[in-house]
């Protein structure tokens, strides 16, 4: 009787198993929630550096040799030649 048993607790035994390690492993249902949460974060990043992305590209086309906006290329020049005329007043601002 004890062998006739074996073979039906041990499917049993390996079906729990997999039952248990859908529910609760790493890629488990209850991990699913986690994953939605990191999903979230992640947009919510990859938003922000595309919003940056499109604030430099835009920099770039003004700092364009063919056509270079006069005012960036002053404000760049003035920022790392550290340089101001004698009668400029600089504000500096918080960043």
């Amino acid at each position: 009787m004890l062998k006739r048993a074996a073979l039906p607790a041990a499917a049993l035994t390996v079906m729990a198993f997999f039952g248990i390690y859908a529910v609760l492993g790493p890629n488990g249902v209850l991990a699913l929630g986690d994953y939605k949460r990191q999903l979230v974060k992640r947009e919510q990043d990859y938003a922000a550096l595309d919003q940056r992305r499109t604030m430099l590209r835009n920099r770039v086309a003004l700092l364009d040799p063919r056509h270079a906006n006069p005012d960036m290329v002053d404000e760049l020049v003035r920022k790392e030649l550290n340089v101001a005329h004698p009668d400029e007043v600089i504000v500096p601002l918080q960043r």
